[in-house]
């Protein structure tokens, strides 16, 4: 459960996320559920999506949502993470990086 007694656990619960405060700001790091743990490669670009930095708690696309509108700094990676930052008009398609063909976008807002 997390702090707003949704049911974390929940298989319906497909990406995984975390917030961090640095200052002013406000970062979110979110992946897709099933590329936790992973390591992707292309070429000379190496991600790796680690449990400690991408979860503290499993949730739904509207989770992530509400993160990340109030995030100055988010960290995405996955189809539905990166698809929802794109819905939000956070995320511009062109900006997205593949790295073995799984999609990944950051973004910073000035304020």
């Amino acid at each position: 459960m997390n702090q707003k007694g949704d049911d974390t656990s929940s298989p319906a619960n497909n990406i995984c996320l975390k917030t961090y405060v640095v200052g002013r700001d406000l970062m979110v790091a979110a992946c897709d559920r099933e590329l936790l743990g992973q390591t992707l490669s292309d070429g000379d670009v190496e991600l790796v999506v680690l449990e400690d930095f991408y979860c503290s708690v499993y949730g739904d696309v509207e989770l992530l949502t509400r993160h990340l509108e109030r995030a100055t700094i988010a960290n995405l990676v996955g189809e539905r993470c990166v698809a929802c930052g794109m819905q939000m008009g956070l995320i511009e398609e062109e900006k997205v990086l593949n790295i073995a063909n799984v999609p990944h976008a950051q973004f910073a807002l000035m304020i």
